[in-house]
């Protein structure tokens, strides 16, 4: 099919509850995808974040086919060998001692949730079950994380919401210490609120956090849908502030590009999960899992300083662009406030000219391949200081 039969063919029969860029990608290889139009484009965006090592890693391919050749799929009535593996990496990678399984990052918030309720429930009793998360957060489309996700836009059409919830002032103690409630089981954030804007918390803010967490035994959630797998130059972006969350969901980039998320679950909550209390039939699937036993073996601590060596390049070198007011985040999820134009005005003309950018609220993002190279890096960066300076002709 050419561009048009493809794109024809989607209006037609898919829902439209994507605004899609008028791009129909054909093929990839590592940091660079060909259009069906014939050309090939530089991707800034990995998949929103999942394709952490680039569009059809040679050994992530090799992974996935090779369990793809023994069995695809059981269940979890049964024992698999991915399954175990991946979440013995997770565990010796980060210090936590259990994993749950799940499909998507607002399946993994959605175990997160339940097991901080659960804890309070059975301390404390049933009325101890609101969670605090923070203006701006975006933490899934479920019923549940579109409650938590602390945005009016979401919050839009969908009544009734669900209770027990209420929303504090990122980097404000004071804001969240006047949300606090004898109720109150559970505070839940981002390192780096993404889809916010890419807006990081600050140092101060996140350990004071934490230790209202300990002192009043609240669990401390640490969404790091976005954020985890080497994203920032740490295996998760919490291991930047020296702190010690209870749960942290991830996703994204723990696929490499097939669906998997789950949470790592601290001491207070491991054995919360009974039997029966959650589940799911495609968590854990070993396949998907096979993907990401390859994905964590890439993160070794040589792998993640060239991460955060490239965060830091990439972010100096667009500092030094015209029209740029400010470029915030961590490691390879940049953030950038432009003037001269809007954000989705420009991240259109760089698609024409050849890059595939992100937007966040009205910053243009970056999620770049973390296995991208400096040629690539560099050739992006190109255009996009070309789309900033209204050079393009």
């Amino acid at each position: 099919m050419n561009k048009a039969e493809i794109k024809e063919r989607d209006q037609q029969y898919i829902e439209g509850t994507y605004a899609r860029y008028d791009l129909c990608i054909e093929s990839g290889k590592g940091a660079i995808c060909k259009g069906y139009d014939g050309r090939e484009y530089i991707d800034f965006t990995s998949g929103i974040g999942v394709n952490c090592m680039g569009f059809c890693d040679a050994g992530w391919v090799a992974a996935v086919t090779k369990q793809l050749g023994r069995i695809q799929h059981t269940s979890n009535l049964f024992y698999t060998e991915p399954c175990g593996e991946l979440a013995e990496l997770l565990v010796k990678g980060t210090g936590m001692k259990k994993v749950f399984f799940s499909n998507s990052g607002a399946e993994a918030n959605e175990a997160a949730i339940k097991t901080a309720r659960k804890y309070s429930n059975e301390k404390y009793g049933n009325e101890r079950n609101e969670i605090i998360t923070l203006i701006n957060s975006f933490h899934g489309r479920t019923m549940a994380t579109i409650t938590a996700t602390g945005q009016a836009k979401y919050h839009a059409h969908f009544n009734p919401f669900m209770q027990g919830f209420s929303y504090a002032v990122a980097n404000d103690i004071q804001d969240l210490n006047s949300k606090l409630t004898e109720k109150t089981c559970a505070i839940m954030l981002e390192i780096v609120q993404g889809e916010g804007g890419v807006l990081p918390l600050d140092e101060q803010y996140i350990k004071a956090v934490e230790k209202i967490c300990k002192v009043k035994d609240i669990l401390l959630i640490v969404d790091e849908i976005q954020t985890g797998i080497g994203r920032t130059g740490k295996l998760f972006a919490y291991e930047h502030f020296d702190i010690s969350p209870d749960l942290v969901s991830f996703a994204k980039g723990i696929g490499g590009g097939l669906p998997i998320g789950g949470i790592l679950i601290g001491d207070k909550c491991v054995g919360v999960l009974k039997a029966g209390n959650h589940g799911t039939t495609y968590g854990g699937n070993p396949v998907v899992c096979a993907g990401g036993v390859y994905i964590m073996q890439q993160m070794t601590p040589d792998f993640l300083a060239e991460v955060a060596k490239k965060g830091t390049y990439i972010k100096r070198k667009i500092e030094e662009m015209p029209n740029v007011l400010s470029v915030k985040g961590l490691g390879m999820m940049l953030g950038i406030e432009i003037e001269g134009q809007e954000a989705q005005a420009a991240v259109a003309l760089a698609l024409e000219k050849g890059l595939l950018l992100l937007t966040a609220k009205e910053k243009i993002r970056l999620l770049p391949p973390l296995t991208i190279v400096y040629d690539e890096i560099d050739a992006g960066l190109t255009i996009l200081e070309d789309v900033l300076t209204g050079e393009i002709a």
